[in-house]
Order: C-alpha cells, then structure tokens, then sequence
C-alpha cells in the first residue's frame, strides 16, 4: 500500500508578502494585476477570502467585495526561491517528488530516508521543517493515492493535516459532494445535481451515456475516481506551474488555465493515455 502525501502551501503568495512586510499581516491581501485596469486576483490571503475574494476573479470585482482590500504586485523570484527551498526538504526525504507549481507538490514516503512507516508522521515533521525554514505553514493530505491525498490537503486549512487511512477510504468518499473534486465547476455540477449526482459516490449508479452526456470524455476517469481508484504513480522531475497571470482578455481564458490542465491531465494518466 502506498503512502502518498500532496502537501500545499497555504495561501503561498499572499503569505509570503504578509511574512515579509510586517504591515500587511492581518489584513485583507490580494496579490495581483491593476483593479483600474483587466487585472485579475492572483492569490488572497484568507482574510479576504473572508469577503469572498478569491483567485482568478478580476481585481476590480475583488475591490466591491472588499473595499479595504490591499493589493500588491507578485514577486515571483521570491515565490521561487522559497519553492526551491521547501522542494529542498521534501527531497531529502524521499527522490519521489512531483511539483504541480510553486506552492504544492505530491510525495510518495512509502520508503523514505526518515524510515518512518506512518505517512502521518511524515507529514507532520516536514510541516514543521517547512514552518523553521520559511516561517510559513502548509496543509497535507496522506492517503493512498494522489486523488484522495489532493482532496484531503484542503479538508482542513490553514495548517492542516488529514489522514485518510485504505480502511477509512469509503467513509471519506461518502462525504465528498461531486464538486470537490477540481475541474468540476458550477456549471458542470448544476448539470450533475440535474442528473441526480450530488454525491461522488452517486456516480456510481449513474447511467454512463449520462455521464459523458454531462461530462464527456472524463466520465470513465470520474466513474473511477468515485471508487477512490487512482494509480498514477508520483513521478519527480516534472517542471512545476506557476500562476503567472495578472491581465486577464477572456474569463473563460482564465478558467481554463487554472482548472483544466489539471484535469486533463488526470484524466489522461488514469486511462492510460
């Protein structure tokens, strides 16, 4: 059984800005392009997630929901360098490393340097390893696969831990609603709930013309998802994504960017492509 960690920085660019600038610390930050011109919302910080502000909405939008919000320009030589650090610490845990960007990663501790059998304590000593180095927290997931350890590392952040143990997958499954899983947005789980499939598990059941009906190509990747079957291995050396985009020409462009590579490319290890 594999022992499976994808560990997120927790609010990376925002908090690296509140880390470094005294001044911004408890405040309402967006880290982002020009509210007066197409600029969009690159990261917020959680408090003004508070307000509704979240990344990729325009800034000027982002500004109505948070008249007091702070805005500051992205620092990407910073944000990689702090990457490399961390990316530093995972590796000398265990080689089997996978960047999805700057600020998350997924890590396969079956064996790893530490000889630690328990993926919980794996994850908790490299938060704090994390948290000595850079001052900064992260949120882990530990779970068989990189489907449900993904999932898990946002059950509980800021600062989060969740363990789904092989004998606890099907209860954590029964809790998921359809949209946790990224990728599906509110327009494909309106459809979805249309359907009669509120629940992952519920795809199960589901008819499967239906499913590509609603979802396409992806429904033998979701049928499997539903299951909690996910056996793409952690492959190291994959260049990690950054978010990059501050000017924003088309919403539907921005969208695509952050929430379908993601998918797709699931999509496409899980069948096999």
């Amino acid at each position: 059984m594999r022992r499976i960690l994808h560990v997120d920085m927790d609010a990376f660019y925002a908090s690296v800005k509140q880390r470094d600038d005294p001044k911004l610390r408890g405040k309402p930050v967006a880290v982002g392009g020009d509210p007066k011109g197409r600029g969009v919302v690159c990261a917020a910080s959680y408090e003004a997630r508070a307000f509704g502000v979240r990344s990729a909405i325009p800034m000027a939008q982002a500004l109505r929901k948070c008249p007091k919000l702070v805005i500051v320009r992205p620092d990407f030589g910073k944000y990689r360098a702090v990457s490399r650090h961390v990316n530093e610490i995972f590796r000398s845990v265990t080689p089997l490393v996978e960047p999805l960007s700057l600020d998350e990663a997924y890590l396969d501790v079956t064996e790893n340097a530490w000889n630690e059998p328990l993926g919980r304590n794996v994850a908790r000593r490299l938060k704090a390893e994390i948290l000595a180095a850079t001052r900064l927290t992260a949120s882990a997931g530990v779970a068989p696969n990189k489907f449900l350890a993904k999932i898990a590392s946002g059950w509980k952040k800021p600062d989060g831990l969740t363990v789904i143990a092989p004998e606890n997958v099907e209860t954590f499954l029964a809790k998921l609603p359809v949209d946790a899983l990224w990728g599906v947005g509110p327009v494909t789980a309106r459809k979805l709930r249309s359907a009669g499939i509120a629940r992952l598990i519920e795809v199960r059941s589901a008819d499967p013309g239906l499913l590509r009906r609603v979802v396409g190509s992806w429904a033998p990747t979701l049928a499997s998802l539903s299951w909690g079957v996910d056996d793409r291995p952690v492959v190291p050396n994959r260049p990690a994504k950054s978010c990059g985009t501050e000017e924003t020409y088309s919403r539907d462009l921005v969208d695509r960017r952050l929430m379908r590579s993601e998918v797709e490319r699931m999509a496409g290890e899980v069948a096999g492509v």
